[in-house]
């Protein structure tokens, strides 16, 4: 039997835990203080059919849409599993990009659907280049998946392309969902929803990578009147509708939407440039420029990354993710969404070990 599951996903959870994890692609996690409200939100008396509510009219203001656009779930891979249960049929091809974060094409194959891909490209800079999309297109494609800004590398698609895509979509009549579960890390010149451009484009989205709320599994989606619908009868059928607790204290995060990514601007830009100028002081390693909470680089000499990794764990207790789980050996994923000390400490680590020629 061909096995349903995500490889990248059962090694996130199986692997040790080093005393340095940047292998975790979370925001830090917030506390109940960081969280004014919390207490007072557990309530278990209510219901919440489609969504709660009150949580559904925060999430639509937040993103300029209306009610009717807004559809709940299990956080952002929830979201995405639903939008292509709602959207695909046994048989049904669709087009994904790669490299990926492998649980979408996990979620495309556990519901019968076959993935064909294309390709972002190191050397574009891992851009979405809608012709690259068009020519992996068939008459059999039903859906294209790209996630924006880019998981692994934290490539943020040029509006163009985003554009581009959008017309290749309304031509041909197939829709794209667009995994934006990072695009609350862009602080300057952030782009809008993806839902908000076309009818076609389906918006994933989750309090998890920017709002430091990943044990709350809140996720959405965000799109037309019709595939929303769709997408809440999908959910009567995966698991019926939200736990109440979890979407009326997400509710309180919502009402302090501003406030929690002033706290996740304040974690991450110091983030960044320290990743910047730890990069631009190794020249045996290459990265295109990421805008997000995650760096991909890459050894230059194209050697296999998979045992400097192994080095760096087991010698300085330091994690990252392995390329593999991308499909790209030589490369490794770096998260920069804990505290500076702590990614200050890992980079020294990295630092170490390639010096030491490890790998």
């Amino acid at each position: 039997m061909t096995s349903r599951g995500s490889p990248y996903m059962e090694w996130a959870k199986t692997r040790p835990r080093p005393g340095i994890d940047l292998a975790g692609s979370n925001l830090l996690a917030c506390s109940l203080t960081d969280l004014p409200g919390a207490r007072e939100a557990v309530d278990l008396a209510g219901e919440s059919p489609d969504g709660y509510p009150p949580l559904l009219q925060a999430i639509a203001e937040r993103f300029g849409v209306r009610v009717e656009n807004v559809a709940t779930a299990v956080g952002c891979s929830g979201a995405n599993f639903l939008a292509c249960a709602a959207l695909l049929q046994p048989g049904d091809e669709v087009v994904i990009e790669r490299p990926n974060y492998d649980p979408l094409v996990a979620a495309v194959r556990m519901l019968g659907a076959h993935p064909r891909f294309f390709e972002r490209r190191f050397e574009s800079g891992f851009a979405v280049e809608a012709s690259a999309v068009a020519a992996a297109m068939t008459r059999a494609t039903r859906l294209v998946i790209v996630t924006n800004p880019h998981n692994p590398s934290g490539v943020l698609a040029g509006q163009e392309d985003v554009e581009s895509l959008a017309r290749l979509s309304e031509k041909s009549g197939v829709p794209v969902l667009v995994d934006e579960v990072y695009r609350e890390t862009i602080f300057e010149d952030r782009p809008p929803p993806a839902a908000t451009l076309s009818p076609l484009f389906v918006s994933s989205n989750s309090l998890t990578k920017s709002y430091g709320l990943a044990a709350l599994r809140c996720g959405w989606t965000l799109a037309s009147s019709e595939i929303t619908r769709s997408i809440r009868r999908a959910r009567d059928v995966v698991d019926v509708s939200g736990p109440l607790p979890t979407e009326r204290l997400a509710l309180a995060a919502a009402r302090d939407f501003d406030r929690l990514e002033a706290r996740g601007r304040a974690i991450l830009e110091p983030n960044r440039r320290l990743a910047r100028k730890f990069l631009a002081g190794r020249a045996e390693l290459e990265c295109a420029p990421f805008a997000a909470s995650l760096a991909f680089p890459r050894f230059r000499d194209g050697r296999d990354a998979g045992v400097f990794v192994e080095d760096l764990f087991a010698r300085e207790g330091v994690a990252v993710v392995p390329g593999k789980f991308f499909g790209l050996p030589s490369h490794f994923r770096v998260s920069l969404g804990g505290s500076s000390d702590v990614l200050r400490e890992g980079l020294a680590a990295l630092g170490r070990a390639l010096d030491r020629g490890a790998g």
